[in-house]
């Protein structure tokens, strides 16, 4: 009964490891996409202030 008990703890801490490296991949995704909607939504606020200069009569 004992080896159960351990089989179940590991089992459970390699569960929770494995959702632990999970979660860091995901954060790391997480701040590369919002580095580049940074990045393009900068560019998108460039293009427009460059549109909206461009327009006569404005």
């Amino acid at each position: 009964m004992s080896w159960m008990l351990v089989a179940a703890v590991l089992l459970a801490t390699a569960g929770l490891l494995v959702l632990g490296v999970l979660a860091a991949r995901l954060w790391l995704d997480v701040r590369a996409l919002a580095k580049g909607v940074d990045t393009a939504s900068r560019a998108l606020a460039t293009a427009a202030e460059e549109l909206a200069a461009a327009v006569p009569g404005r």
